[in-house]
């Protein structure tokens, strides 16, 4: 008697799951970011595999502990989804003007526009009762998902061909947007200014994007230019 096989499913990535491949982005794209950029030596990188390619990750350790430490509260920001706007600036040491602003859009996937207040009908979704239902859409796989993680990280690498070259000292801060209901500690993180760069001596350039079936992260690096 001829048999059937259900064709296998991909199981859906979580809000947990998505939360840890997110965070474990921002870190790469902040490595990768204050390499290029020169902010820190290039001996104080080195060489990891990751995501089918090679990285440079900080050794410096009190840098390191740092990003954790920031990493550590936009993980719990992102499962709350009480964070929309994730900021790295890069600021001249001397005159504290900002130089670059490398900014990350975190939207909820088929929630975009909406605010963390908002509130929508909801109702029972009747894929979670079957065991196969064609109206839902297909999980994303994982490795589509690194791709385009990788994509980005290579255009990162190569904004050096375009970007102005900085031949000053510089540092950085991370900026986080949260909304009013977010849970911020008042003794890590405090109200800053955004580090704008003025409109008219800035140029701005979209980067690629990525998703998961929870979250998507649009990037964009606006710099200053003295043309």
């Amino acid at each position: 008697m001829p048999s059937t096989k259900q064709a296998p499913t991909r199981q859906a990535i979580t809000l947990k799951g998505s939360t840890a491949l997110v965070t474990e982005f921002f870190k790469y794209a902040a490595n990768t970011i204050l390499f290029q950029r020169g902010v820190y030596p290039a001996d104080d990188f080195h060489m990891v595999k990751k995501y089918g390619q090679t990285v440079l990750v900080t050794q410096d350790l009190a840098l390191e502990n740092y990003l954790d430490k920031i990493l550590r509260q936009v993980q719990k920001w992102l499962l709350t989804g009480s964070i929309t706007q994730l900021v790295l600036a890069i600021i001249s040491k001397d005159s504290r003007v900002t130089m670059e602003r490398w900014v990350f859009d975190i939207n909820l996937v088929n929630h975009e526009g909406e605010t963390e207040e908002s509130y929508v009908p909801i109702e029972a979704d009747p894929c979670a009762f079957v065991t196969h239902c064609e109206d839902r859409a297909p999980a994303k796989p994982e490795a589509e998902i690194q791709a385009e993680i990788r994509n980005i990280l290579k255009q990162i690498v190569s904004t050096v061909t375009f970007l102005p070259v900085i031949d000053e000292p510089t540092v950085f801060n991370i900026l986080a947007y949260t909304s009013e209901s977010a849970d911020v500690p008042a003794d890590e993180w405090v109200d800053t200014d955004p580090l704008a760069i003025e409109a008219r001596k800035s140029q701005q350039v979209k980067l690629r994007s990525f998703s998961t079936d929870v979250h998507r992260i649009e990037a964009m690096v606006a710099y200053r230019y003295e043309g």
